[in-house]
């Protein structure tokens, strides 16, 4: 299922880290907001902190919200 946003949060899996997709790329497993903001000032949104990533709405939360980070 392609995403019109150009970021995607992925289901959590079995140890409740969510893949994270940006433009395209996976840049890796998020555990918490914490780690979906580096992820995206790696990409170059250096504004990016948990409470840029709870309000986005560059962001496609798919398996739950920002919240859920339980497999």
């Amino acid at each position: 299922m392609a995403s019109d946003r150009p970021v995607v949060v992925y289901p959590p899996d079995e140890d409740g880290g969510r893949r994270v997709r940006i433009r395209g790329e996976i840049f890796g497993r998020a555990y918490s907001l914490t780690d979906v903001a580096e992820f995206l000032r790696r990409a170059g949104v250096e504004e990016a902190n948990d409470v840029y990533v709870r309000r986005s709405g560059l962001i496609e939360w798919r398996g739950g919200g920002f919240e859920v980070w339980e497999h």
